[in-house]
């Protein structure tokens, strides 16, 4: 069951009403990107902070860097259901997300961390260009 089922069907009778896609602006209003994300950008830096609930593992996490986007796919609170579902606020399930840096970065400096469901992605302006798309290793760090 989605919860956004009802918005999704506004939308399309409004796209069809006005022509073309009316609603493509108000998407993330309609059904907020997954996982939520916050950027800082420093001089020649970026500090990428995603919110991963559920996620304890960084198995269960692909990331990768090419040039000035960041690929974050995985799979959000694996909620084993029973029983009739009578409300749902909690988004979870499969996501895949491009996130659009502010410049190209360096693939061979890339640090990402993983610690109680928040990754933190510490990424370094490039200066030359560089090819090809690179997976990140992730680091996990024990609770204190």
């Amino acid at each position: 069951m989605d919860p956004f089922q009802h918005m999704h069907d506004w939308k399309h009778n409004l796209d069809h009403f006005f022509g073309g896609d009316f609603w493509n602006e108000f998407d993330q209003i309609v059904k907020p990107p997954l996982p939520a994300v916050n950027l800082y950008e420093l001089e020649n830096e970026i500090i990428c902070y995603i919110n991963l609930p559920g996620i304890k593992n960084s198995k269960q996490i692909k990331l990768y860097v090419d040039d000035d986007q960041l690929d974050i796919k995985g799979e959000l609170f694996p909620i084993e259901q029973s029983g009739k579902l009578i409300k749902q606020e909690i988004l979870h399930g499969d996501f895949s997300r491009q996130i659009d840096l502010p410049f190209p970065v360096r693939k061979d400096r890339v640090q990402a961390t993983l610690k109680n469901g928040l990754m933190t992605v510490h990424l370094h302006r490039r200066m030359h260009k560089q090819q090809h798309k690179k997976r990140i290793d992730i680091n996990e760090l024990e609770d204190e």
